[in-house]
């Protein structure tokens, strides 16, 4: 069996000695390039393609979480986060897969089981989709990632009523755990939606729960507003979150897919891709085409493949939909998107 090829990334001598000594007691594991920056593991990852990287934030010039959150977007490489506890949050929404809390005291890892948890981290699934897209270069790195106007897709917002349980469930099952954060409204009423939460939990390789107010857009996760509240996104310290609330009927519903849409475009304009699916009536329309207006790309189903051709169809009419797409071919557009940057 080949050894697991490990990244590693450490600005910290101290911290450097302790992760040298614990990664070589390891058979199934080979250091095979060793960075002290970001510039420098960017370039060993394009040199050495690792299976993963163990990544400490507190690096020079760059931290190691911002690093990430600029190096996900671009290839998805399996990274273990190690910094202080309060950076736990960043981390994973950086992309980290799995994160050990440690500050000044480096000799907390040798009880963290580092070694195990890289190799946990490696699933055959995830490592064939981390291989997939070119590393970004030096000018791209100096971007702001993530903030405003960089175009990279930080977010993915989907809505769908009559019809929709079965075709969300036909594009979740599309998706892997690479995917950018997804925040989704279904119209269903108030206990049914963490019921179909758990449901979708199953389908595939992303994570599905019933939001709650605070809760971080993070990769690979889907974030279906609960069936009593209005969902609606923030921006908080750079980082997408929701907020659930009781409040009135918008487009004569709640949860609103042009409440959801309508935040989308006003919080990450062009960072996000809207995808509109089969429903009665035309919520999400109007928020579909201020996502679009503000940059983002937009899908609409096409109509043969919806059980009730109106939402998207209104949206459709109204300029709102760049893309008509069949069903099966959603979560395959989106990431013709992804890659494309279009």
């Amino acid at each position: 069996m080949e050894k697991l090829k490990v990244l590693l990334v450490v600005g910290n001598l101290e911290m450097k000695r302790h992760l040298d000594g614990i990664l070589s007691k390891d058979p199934d594991l080979d250091v095979v390039a060793e960075a002290n920056n970001a510039y420098t593991a960017r370039d060993k990852i394009i040199e050495c393609d690792p299976d993963v990287m163990l990544l400490c934030h507190d690096l020079p010039r760059m931290s190691g979480i911002t690093f990430l959150g600029k190096l996900m977007p671009q290839r998805s490489t399996v990274t273990l986060v190690i910094a202080e506890s309060r950076f736990e949050d960043d981390a994973y929404h950086a992309g980290a897969r799995d994160f050990v809390a440690c500050g000044d005291n480096c000799e907390i890892l040798e009880h963290e089981n580092i070694c195990s948890r890289l190799k946990k981290a490696v699933g055959g699934e995830w490592l064939a989709a981390a291989k997939r897209a070119p590393v970004l270069n030096a000018a791209q790195m100096n971007r702001n990632s993530g903030g405003e106007g960089d175009g990279i897709t930080s977010i993915i917002a989907i809505g769908a009523s009559t019809g929709g349980t079965e075709a969300i469930a036909t594009v979740v099952r599309g998706l892997r755990r690479d995917i950018p954060g997804i925040v989704m409204v279904q119209h269903m009423p108030e206990g049914y939606t963490q019921m179909y939460a758990h449901r979708l939990d199953n389908e595939g390789e992303v994570s599905v729960k019933e939001a709650v107010s605070g809760d971080v857009v993070k990769p690979g996760q889907i974030l279906l507003a609960p069936g009593d509240k209005q969902m609606r996104i923030v921006r908080i310290n750079g980082r997408y979150q929701v907020e659930c609330k009781h409040g009135p009927r918008v487009t004569g519903h709640c949860p609103s897919v042009d409440a959801l849409f309508e935040s989308v475009a006003r919080v990450a304009g062009k960072e996000a891709i809207g995808v509109l699916m089969t429903g009665m009536g035309s919520d999400g329309a109007k928020g579909l085409l201020a996502m679009k207006n503000a940059g983002a790309r937009t899908i609409g189903q096409d109509e043969k493949t919806c059980i009730v051709y109106g939402m998207p169809k209104v949206a459709y009419e109204i300029g709102a939909v760049k893309w008509q797409v069949p069903l099966d071919q959603i979560a395959q557009k989106i990431y013709y998107l992804l890659d494309k940057r279009q």
